[in-house]
């Protein structure tokens, strides 16, 4: 429950760690915004405080063109709202509700969708269809405004399945139809979108580079100077995306091939989680104590894709992070799909489950991986391609950890390692690890799960930071693992 007290006393300071928080509409414009709008503060009480954008577009609020409510982070506060509640509109954000309909969700998550709906209504005072809504149309009004795709275009790649649909809902909500919010670019064909993603300060980019840089799978992903690119693909549509910071105003600018349109609500999101942008560095610094002072900007990298992430987990098991970065490229150039991008060396999508989960023994044989990683790497693929395992964020992490655990060559440190990245799970702890154990000056594995106690719900963070202590140490303490 919102206090709109202190709601006004973060609006008073515009203070950007409470942006995305929760949003403020304003009864005499029928406006809402975000706490760092650059307006004149309204006054309290002509103000009324919601905790989601659909909630204020629900009311009949229209978002303000100023500080545009659809790029306002989210809120990764784990006590925010109830698990099952977060999880779920954290999955109709990033479009679940197109790709898997209502059903199609409840189902991935384990529960009824009667269930469904309720908590979310209860949670939200929206239902899940009006947040989907709420999502195409802001995810709508950015491609207006930023890219020169068609109304066409913009209306299938924001999820609508019609383009009739879409104008009506857009005029019934915003008092405008999509043309007359059009924004005129001087560029004609230009081949990629450009998207603006907000974090919360500060964000130690120069570490999270160099992490993903580190280990990159050749064909791709590549870091070259201060951005990030790699390629996607989703079932029919391929391309490649590039990620560069903007700190002057606390985003990242997200460049997506044009090839990957229609799907850009999940590639937007699978970027988010990948730079873990809807953390909140001030909150978890104060949970960390000592061990984040100094490093407060510290992030956990997410998954772009969590399968991808689980193979180079196994690959990575008790060799370099360069050796694994190198049996990864070999992987992806045999068995992933072509894409055409404009960058030198970047030309495969990350080899999918399905594919692998048809392979043989025989068929990984001669890339130098070992018998025992290729019977690992076939048994996660069919688990993956079955459905009986899902590596994205939203699933059960003990159950989810306890299936990974399951299959052949799969331990504990690995199972960790995947909930902190693929899942977004903030309190995983691979605790087994060769850099932690040396971190810590710690030994037994019993004493380093009681000593991460103290770094509860936060010991996905508590592990990185304990890795980065080591950088000026030795830096290949962090690269071997022992599971």
């Amino acid at each position: 429950m919102l206090n709109p007290e202190s709601c006004y006393q973060a609006l008073r300071t515009h203070d950007p760690r409470f942006d995305g928080a929760f949003f403020i509409a304003v009864r005499t414009t029928k406006i809402y915004c975000r706490t760092v709008c650059p307006a004149k503060t309204p006054l309290f009480k002509n103000i009324t405080f919601y905790s989601t954008a659909a909630a204020a577009e629900e009311a009949g609020y229209r978002p303000c063109l100023r500080c545009r409510p659809e790029l306002a982070p989210g809120n990764a506060s784990v006590d925010a709202v109830s698990r099952l509640a977060s999880l779920a509109l954290n999955r109709i954000e990033d479009g679940a509700l197109t790709d898997l309909g209502l059903e199609g969700l409840a189902l991935e998550m384990g529960i009824s969708s009667r269930h469904l709906r309720r908590v979310i209504e209860s949670e939200f005072g929206v239902s899940p269809i009006q947040i989907a809504q709420t999502q195409r149309l802001l995810l709508a009004k950015r491609l207006l405004t930023d890219t020169s795709l068609s109304i066409t275009e913009i209306a299938f790649a924001s999820g609508f399945s019609s383009v009739r649909r879409f104008n009506a809902l857009f005029l019934e909500r915003y008092n405008l139809n999509p043309t007359q919010l059009r924004k005129r670019l001087k560029e004609h064909d230009i081949p990629f979108l450009i998207c603006e993603v907000v974090y919360r300060e500060p964000y130690d980019w120069k570490s999270m580079l160099a992490f993903l840089e580190g280990r990159a799978c050749p064909g791709v992903e590549a870091v070259i100077q201060d951005s990030y690119f790699r390629t996607a693909s989703f079932g029919k549509h391929s391309g490649w995306l590039s990620i560069k910071r903007n700190p002057e105003k606390n985003t990242f600018f997200i460049h997506v091939s044009t090839s990957l349109a229609p799907v850009l609500l999940n590639v937007v999101a699978r970027c988010k989680r990948m730079l873990d942008t809807q953390a909140d560095p001030a909150l978890i610094a104060l949970g960390l104590g000592e061990l984040a002072a100094g490093r407060e900007g510290l992030r956990v990298p997410g998954a772009f894709n969590g399968f991808d992430v689980a193979l180079r987990a196994i690959l990575g098991q008790q060799v370099s992070v360069k050796a694994a970065s190198t049996l990864h490229g070999r992987i992806a150039q045999k068995f992933g799909l072509e894409v055409i991008t404009p960058v030198a060396g970047l030309n495969r999508a990350a080899p999918t489950a399905e594919a692998l989960s048809k392979l043989a023994a025989e068929d990984l044989s001669g890339l130098g991986i070992t018998g025992s990683r290729i019977a690992s790497i076939l048994a996660l693929s069919r688990a993956v391609a079955s459905g009986a395992l899902s590596l994205e964020p939203g699933q059960d992490v003990e159950k989810t950890t306890a299936t990974l655990k399951s299959l052949p060559g799969i331990g504990d440190w690995t199972a960790e390692y995947v909930a902190m990245r693929a899942l977004s799970w903030p309190d995983a702890f691979p605790y087994s690890d060769l850099g932690i154990k040396k971190a810590l000056c710690l030994k037994a594995d019993k004493q380093i799960i009681e000593h991460a106690e103290r770094y509860r719900p936060w010991r996905s963070y508590a592990a990185m930071h304990l890795w980065k202590s080591l950088e000026k140490v030795n830096n290949d303490s962090i690269l071997l693992h022992n599971r």
